[in-house]
């Protein structure tokens, strides 16, 4: 049916259907998120991981996981209802299915559970986030920590070490080869450093340098150097766009960290002048177009949008940066490379990671 306006009535036509059929989207979105939260409680609780040791009732399930029996009876409740766990009323005893527990549990990259984090993460900075609409600005990077230092550790550790060493350095001719003959690399943006300690671990005769503004965040990288017994690795807290030019980089690596950059085209820049002549940058971002009407087909493109709102664009405004965002695209990405100097552009998939692409570029020899 369709609501129709008259000459003296100015309300807009109305399809009651469409109009029903959008409220059921939004409470989809709507119980989506508080879903989201579910497995929130479920990776900090633990009910996840003790939930897919085997079937169990609710009580069992709370003393398996040291909880009380009533919050964890409730959690079923929705988790069940949403699809994640199954319920037999016969035995009222929960099952976490084998394909289910793979996506929510396990230290692997397949371990989805870990995004729901962000979620509770971000929800915290919508007020600032509102007040950057009216006024202008931002939310700055160190509002978010030490809590988004441990979010990105626990987002990235799984892909690290399932496909850095093996997947994503075999992807570029030739660097394997020279990484095992030892150059000077550095990683960009490095965070808690697990990707540079694991470059180097892998490859003992090459130098690696880690740069991060986050102090919190280079503590870790260094205490796990040392518990690794690496020799070859340092981390320094640096702008990156103030990157050292001596000794050259034979190589560089950057893991989502170009887009949250207050100037990305000085880091870009940077880069390419501590290069060696034939150097490589392997610049890992998000897999996106630069162009709206080339993301409605992607499913995670309001996760993206909505993720930069909420982090990536503002900490990049709060310091007055060129707030890329979360989205801003291969297209961007190239032109921005092409303009730092880069040439012999590739772009590959990342194995196991249908969020990110990787960018190969390299300094002319």
């Amino acid at each position: 049916m369709t609501t129709t306006a008259t000459a003296a009535d100015d309300t807009p036509t109305i399809d009651e259907q469409h109009a029903a059929a959008f409220a059921d989207q939004l409470f989809g979105f709507y119980t989506g998120g508080f879903v989201t939260f579910m497995i929130d409680l479920g990776v900090r609780t633990g009910l996840l991981d003790a939930i897919a040791e085997g079937p169990a009732t609710s009580t069992e399930l709370a003393a398996r996981a040291g909880l009380q029996e009533r919050y964890v009876r409730e959690w079923l409740g929705a988790v069940v209802t949403a699809g994640i766990v199954g319920y037999d009323p016969a035995t009222t005893t929960y099952t976490l299915p084998a394909e289910h527990a793979v996506c929510l549990t396990g230290d692997t990259e397949l371990n989805l559970a870990p995004l729901s984090l962000l979620a509770g993460l971000l929800a915290k900075h919508i007020q600032p986030v509102a007040t950057a609409f009216r006024e202008g600005g931002g939310v700055p990077y160190a509002a978010y920590r030490p809590e988004f230092t441990d979010l990105m550790d626990a987002l990235s550790r799984g892909t690290f070490d399932g496909v850095l060493v093996d997947g994503i350095v075999p992807l570029v001719t030739g660097l394997a080869d020279r990484l095992h003959t030892g150059i000077d690399v550095a990683d960009i943006g490095c965070g808690t450093g697990h990707s540079t300690n694991l470059l180097a671990r892998a490859f003992p005769v090459s130098r690696f340098v880690g740069y991060d503004l986050a102090a919190d965040a280079i503590d870790r990288g260094r205490a796990e150097a040392r518990d690794y017994s690496l020799s070859n690795v340092a981390f320094e807290v640096l702008d990156v766009t103030k990157l050292p030019a001596n000794p050259p980089l034979g190589a560089a690596f950057a893991f989502d960290a170009i887009h949250d950059q207050t100037d990305p085209a000085s880091v870009l820049r940077a880069v390419f002048e501590a290069l060696e002549p034939g150097g490589t940058f392997l610049m890992f971002d998000i897999r996106a177009s630069s162009r709206l009407e080339n993301n409605l087909g992607n499913p995670v493109a309001p996760w993206l949008y909505a993720v930069s709102t909420l982090h990536c664009m503002t900490v990049s405004l709060a310091e007055d940066g060129a707030g890329l965002g979360t989205a801003w695209g291969e297209e961007l990405a190239l032109e921005m490379l092409t303009e730092a100097g880069f040439v012999d552009l590739e772009v590959h998939e990342v194995p196991g990671d249908p969020l990110d692409s990787l960018y190969v570029a390299h300094k002319p020899k």
